[in-house]
């Protein structure tokens, strides 16, 4: 059975203060939790997280991760430097990086070596936008993404990794995929990975994003092919947050 994981991607919010109040809240109430749980702030919150997180089960996770290990990059943040802050997780290819910052499938996939290089694990954002989908493209558009990985690195990579599909069109609108529509996409991208190997497939943890609440968490989670969340709005909010957890349990 794989362990599902919750992860919080605060996106760009947070406050000094306001994190203090919600890491102790989390950090609190994970011991007792059957799933994984991890946070991702913002750069400037990543020591503070350490710190607060310090001895908790509670992993560390950050937002994106330059594709260069070092030089004159500007602003930039790499792989080994998020390792040295204790930073188990790294989000790649989320839709709002690819769609606002221009990040193509090509560089996904560099950013997803070098964070496995410096021992992150990557996961691997996927999705399709609202038109995408009403032309009944979903599948081209997921496979056509995480090909770049498997093409670039080979399925071996994706047994130290993990994969969320968050439908773009389904992102901080309040609208969400239903079950059966997530579980399809989730069901498809394990497939393509199994073509390949199918125990990778099999150990691979693919997470739903898009609008999770805590209303909607435990017919999501008890899907086969889902196994947890990537939660953007509801983690910022303690009580919601952990009640997506314990739906994933």
């Amino acid at each position: 059975m794989r362990k599902k994981l919750v992860a919080g991607n605060w996106k760009m919010h947070g406050a000094l203060q306001q994190n203090t109040a919600l890491l102790a809240h989390i950090t609190a109430a994970a011991s007792g939790m059957a799933c994984e749980i991890a946070v991702c702030p913002p750069y400037p919150y990543l020591a503070q997280a350490q710190s607060a997180l310090a001895g908790s089960v509670v992993a560390l996770g950050a937002q994106s991760v330059s594709e260069h290990a070092c030089g004159a990059f500007t602003g930039e943040v790499s792989a080994s430097m998020l390792a040295e802050f204790g930073c188990r997780y790294v989000l790649l290819g989320h839709s709002e990086r690819r769609g606002l910052f221009g990040e193509t499938d090509a560089i996904v996939a560099v950013k997803f070596e070098a964070a496995q290089k410096a021992g992150l694990l990557p996961v691997l954002c996927l999705g399709e936008t609202l038109g995408e989908r009403e032309s009944g493209n979903t599948m081209r558009v997921i496979a056509r993404q995480l090909s770049a990985v498997l093409d670039r690195l080979g399925v071996a990579a994706m047994a130290s990794a993990v994969v969320a599909y968050e439908p773009v069109w389904a992102i901080g609108t309040g609208v969400t995929a239903s079950p059966a529509q997530a579980q399809e996409v989730h069901a498809a991208i394990r497939a393509q990975v199994a073509v390949l190997d199918a125990g990778v497939a099999e150990g691979l943890r693919i997470l739903y994003g898009g609008s999770v609440k805590p209303q909607n968490a435990v017919e999501l989670f008890g899907q086969s092919d889902i196994d947890g969340g990537l939660i953007g709005g509801a983690a910022l909010v303690a009580d919601d947050f952990l009640k997506i957890c314990l739906a994933a349990n």
